[in-house]
């Protein structure tokens, strides 16, 4: 696994910016008195919603639906998909403070069981 993907500079902004917008939705949630585990749960509702909008687009970009055609494009699909996995960051991000090492503790899992020769090496903390 490369630094980057183990928490280089890249990998800190990121978390730092999703843990910031964690924060924001945490504090708009408890204005509306919304609070965990009611939060946490509507939060990865969100990700349920974010999926559909991909789906969406990749029935748009392969023109599978004969009554829209072609209504989306291949970059519509990524930019779905980016909103899925940033939805999925932030609801881990609201539900555990350690999301960051969470995180690169089973991508390091998933690695091991699914990338030849990639077995995290247990004294590696990342």
């Amino acid at each position: 696994m490369t630094d980057r993907l183990r928490g280089g500079a890249d990998t800190d902004s990121a978390w730092q910016t999703v843990h910031a917008l964690a924060a924001r939705f945490e504090a708009a949630a408890a204005e509306r008195g919304v609070v965990a585990p009611q939060s946490h749960v509507l939060q990865v509702l969100k990700i349920g919603e974010e999926f559909g909008e991909a789906a969406q687009a990749v029935i748009g970009a392969t023109g599978s639906n004969p009554r829209k055609g072609r209504s989306h494009s291949w970059e519509d699909v990524h930019d779905e998909v980016c909103d899925v996995i940033i939805t999925g960051m932030v609801a881990l991000a609201r539900m555990r403070p350690d999301a960051a090492e969470y995180f690169a503790s089973q991508l390091a899992l998933k690695a091991g069981r699914f990338l030849p020769g990639a077995a995290p090496d247990p004294g590696d903390t990342a």
